[in-house]
């Protein structure tokens, strides 16, 4: 077998090891998925969760102390990190200070088998420590634990291929009494509302069945990837389930390195500056767009969650590293792994320099390590041939050295995100930032609308009947931008401020927005005498547009934007004519929005606009 983390493993009195060998239906980039979601298989199990207590050691580095009991036995070790390859191999070794064993380590290795199947390596390496180790050994343990993870080899590799709807078997806690009741009516009232999307049930199925893996950080993207539904809809339902009372909300301020949730907080004007991740050992600063993140939890009352591990440190916590591996002072390892073409970060777990790599496919650098005495970096080196990638560490401490995907935050839903969906700002209005408090946003698309001619229309219409008609278009307004991934911030008069965080949904809602005033129009038909002769009144809009930084604020307990950015986005829309859009030439060349001004005839000016000290360049198109 091949030995995944280039090392032997440990050998000493009482060693045993044994290897099993499995043939499976299932390509390897199907199976490694459900096989290195090791917390997912030991909960399965009916392993007890673990605590663990991160201690930064003087070197920088952190030492993960872990405590559980297993069936009365008392047991410590440290947690180490795990060594993988994604989609290939992963290897863990415990080393218990305190327990029946002295060391309990996994080595997992995927090979392609023929089409479409693949080749399953499981070896098991222990010793023990004291007479009750060596009764365990002696009494079937390797034999045991080898026949549970074929039981769970197979369930996973049936999974796969459709045959299963559960990864694993899997049987929930006993619910508190009246919970089944609880959930059930909520659930009822959320179907009943305006936002479950026909999804209501399928979140009380997730609430009372679902592995704690899955629900200790319910996050939108996932379930919306599970069950086949739109985004916006998933983040609706789970906005609103948590004004009912079956999910609860937390921002979860994310460790750039680790990904980790490391502060998380109920309510956005708690959220801090900045955090300190004890695993990475490293203070970091919050950023908007990011590293802060919403997810849920079932509600206590519904499905209480226990607390502590059930793996820490395996590869699906870390979805985004590629390539995890420990080496020894002075070691050079040459670990099989084909990486796609794309950007990486190359880095070591312990805190230390780093680099970018933009790697255009084919041969992969090397990862180099060297230090100076004090610190130490991570830098490219000579590449290995396809397929493979060589670490060295010429550094003088052993290191863990990492090749990550820099796309850590796809499961992730922002702040950014979800406060620029006009859900958000209906169900949870209360959800603001602290007075005073302020937070960067890298990008966001904002756009202003106003009446063309609003104050003769009062006069002609008289204010009652204008008052309804701008209402009315207020509620279109805010109809048009949802559907479109976006928020209303705030209405000035007749104008209206709304936020996207998409740039080309800001501008399919402009175009939708300007391309239904005229059914707008027909369904209300107000007519009044203008010389003498009846006329129909009309609502015509002004439109414009631009995306840039700006920064978040709580302005009259409402959250709002401030900046640049907004002045511009204003400005243009004051360049607008009755029925036009106006777009800032940055907003009009972006990649996503390009396509959507072909064949609009669209004209680019430019002007000199209040507050800027040069002509702003602006596309200015009609949406029919």
């Amino acid at each position: 077998m091949e030995n995944v983390s280039g090392k032997a493993p440990i050998k000493g009195t009482g060693h045993r090891e044994q290897t099993w060998t499995w043939h499976l239906p299932v390509p390897p980039d199907e199976l490694w998925p459900l096989l290195s979601d090791t917390a997912r298989m030991n909960e399965a199990l009916g392993t007890p969760r673990y605590n663990v207590e991160e201690i930064a050691q003087p070197d920088g580095s952190v030492r993960r102390h872990a405590r559980a009991d297993y069936k009365g036995v008392k047991v410590e070790w440290d947690d180490r990190p795990y060594e993988w390859v994604a989609g290939r191999s992963f290897r863990n070794m415990r080393l218990f200070e305190r327990g029946p064993l002295a060391y309990f380590g996994i080595d997992l290795l995927i090979e392609p088998d023929g089409d479409a199947a693949s080749k399953l390596t499981y070896t098991i390496h222990v010793a023990p420590r004291g007479l009750l180790g060596r009764f365990l050994i002696l009494t079937g343990l390797l034999r045991k634990s080898g026949a549970a993870i074929e039981t769970m080899v197979r369930q996973a590799a049936d999974h796969a291929r459709g045959l299963r709807p559960l990864v694993f078997d899997y049987q929930p806690p006993a619910p508190p009494p009246g919970a089944t009741e609880r959930l059930q009516a909520l659930s009822n009232e959320l179907a009943a509302g305006d936002y479950a999307h026909g999804l209501a049930g399928r979140l009380a199925e997730t609430i009372s069945t679902a592995q704690e893996v899955d629900l200790i950080r319910l996050r939108p993207r996932r379930l919306a990837e599970a069950w086949h539904a739109p985004l916006r809809n998933v983040v609706e339902l789970c906005l609103d389930a948590t004004r009912r009372g079956l999910l609860t909300m937390s921002w979860n301020l994310l460790c750039p390195r680790c990904g980790g949730a490391k502060t998380q907080l109920a309510t956005l004007d708690k959220l801090p500056r900045g955090a300190h991740c004890p695993s990475c050992n490293i203070d970091y600063e919050r950023d908007f767009t990011r590293n802060v993140e919403i997810s849920f939890q079932p509600a206590a009352s519904l499905r209480p969650l226990s607390l502590g591990e059930f793996c820490m440190g395996g590869p699906h916590v870390s979805r985004h590293i590629c390539v995890q591996q420990h080496l020894a002072p002075g070691e050079t390892r040459l670990v099989e792994a084909d990486l796609p073409a794309g950007e990486y970060r190359i880095r070591a777990l312990q805190p230390g320099g780093e680099s970018i790599i933009h790697h255009l496919g084919g041969a992969f650098p090397a990862i180099m390590a060297a230090d100076d005495g004090e610190s130490f970096g991570v830098t490219p080196g000579a590449p290995a041939p396809d397929g493979q990638v060589r670490m060295v560490n010429e550094s003088r401490r052993m290191l863990s050295l990492v090749i990550e995907s820099r796309e850590w935050r796809r499961d992730a839903l922002t702040a950014h995100e979800v406060t620029t969906l006009q859900a958000f700002r209906d169900l949870l209005p209360e959800q603001v930032l602290h007075p005073g408090e302020d937070v960067g946003i890298d990008h966001v698309t904002l756009m202003f609308t106003d009446l063309e001619g609003s104050t003769a229309l009062y006069e002609r219409m008289g204010d009652g009947a204008a008052y309804r008609m701008v209402r009315r278009h207020f509620a279109y307004l805010a109809e048009v931008v949802r559907d479109y991934d976006g928020a209303l911030v705030k209405t000035i008069g007749d104008a209206v401020m709304a936020a996207f965080a998409d740039p080309a949904q800001a501008v399919r809602a402009a175009l939708a927005v300007q391309g239904g005033i005229d059914k707008l129009n027909r369904k209300y038909h107000i007519k009044t005498a203008r010389e003498g002769k009846p006329v129909t009144e009309a609502v015509i809009l002004k439109m414009g547009l631009h995306a840039g930084r700006c920064i978040a604020v709580n302005l009259n307990n409402r959250l709002d934007y401030f900046g640049s950015t907004v002045n511009l986005a204003a400005r243009l829309q004051g360049k607008s004519r009755g029925g036009e859009i106006v777009l800032s030439e940055a907003l009009a060349q972006d990649p996503a929005v390009q396509p959507l001004l072909k064949d609009r005839n669209a004209r680019a000016e430019s002007a000199e606009l209040k507050g800027f000290d040069q002509p702003v360049p602006f596309l200015r198109l009609r949406a029919g």
